[in-house]
């Protein structure tokens, strides 16, 4: 049996660097996370706020920390997370 959990995420940018984190965003985390069987369902930027806010979801064999620690560790996402600026 698989159950979907979908997470809301929101993240505070500095102020100015909103479009460069979305743009990051776009070319980095939004090709892996499919590869790893993650569902991305909708994104947005509220400029007001700085923030950006993103709805996640997972629907499989693990529970959505299990594979989002196999995210965390895996080699793309390492390689992400060595090449930020900060940013993201």
């Amino acid at each position: 049996m698989t159950t979907r959990t979908t997470q809301l995420r929101t993240y505070t940018v500095r102020e100015g660097l909103l479009d460069a984190w979305v743009e990051r965003w776009r070319s980095q985390i939004v090709p892996l996370r499919p590869e790893l069987g993650f569902t991305i369902d909708g994104a947005w930027a509220d400029r007001e706020r700085n923030q950006f806010i993103w709805l996640i979801s997972y629907d499989g064999p693990e529970t959505f920390a299990e594979r989002n620690a196999l995210y965390g560790a895996s080699p793309a996402r390492e390689a992400i997370t060595s090449t930020r600026t900060g940013t993201l």
